[in-house]
C-alpha cells in the first residue's frame, strides 16, 4: 500500500531538516510513540502504540534513516512487529525550497501482516495517512515554538 501527502512549513529547509533530524521532537510527533531511542548511527529502536478499529497494539521495531543528502532528502526503512502483526515500510523524504517556505514531499510503501493486515488495506492506508498528517502538524507546532 503508497501512502503520501505534501507539506508546506514557514521556515527554510536548515530549520525543517533540524526538526526532522531531532529524536526529541520525532518522539514526541509520532503519534502512538511510546519509545524512540538511538541504537547507533541513524538507527533508532521504537516502541509504539497503534489502534486500527477492533486491534489494538504494541509495536516494538526499528527505524532507520539512510541516503540521507543535508537538508535536502533521505529515507527511512521501518520495521516492526507486535501481537496485531508485523508492519514493515519505507518512505521517501524531499525538502524543497519555494520561495519563503519549504515543501516536504513524503512518498511511503507500506506492508502489513497478521490480524492487523484483515482489516483491510483501505483502512490501513486511512490510519498511516490520518498519522502522517498528525506527525507534520505536530512539526509546524514544534516550528511555531522554536
Amino acid at each position: 500500500m503508497d501512502v503520501s501527502g505534501s507539506y508546506t512549513f514557514n521556515a527554510s529547509r536548515e530549520r525543517v531538516w533540524a526538526l526532522l533530524m531531532d529524536p526529541a521532537v520525532l518522539s514526541s510527533c509520532v503519534p502512538g510513540c511510546d519509545r524512540f531511542e538511538p541504537d547507533g548511527e541513524d538507527r533508532y529502536k521504537v516502541t509504539m502504540t497503534v489502534g486500527l478499529a477492533a486491534i489494538t497494539g504494541t509495536y516494538e521495531g526499528t527505524v532507520v534513516l539512510t541516503d540521507r543528502i543535508e537538508h535536502t532528502s533521505y529515507r527511512l526503512i521501518v520495521e516492526g512487529q507486535g501481537r496485531p502483526g508485523f508492519v514493515k515500510g519505507t518512505s521517501a523524504i524531499v525538502l524543497r525550497p519555494d520561495e519563503a517556505t519549504t515543501i516536504v514531499d513524503v512518498t511511503a510503501t507500506v506492508q502489513t501482516g497478521g490480524p492487523i493486515a484483515r482489516v483491510g488495506q483501505r483502512l490501513i492506508g486511512g490510519v498511516a495517512k490520518m498519522m502522517l498528517d498528525r506527525f507534520f502538524a505536530c512539526l509546524k507546532a514544534k516550528l511555531d515554538v522554536v
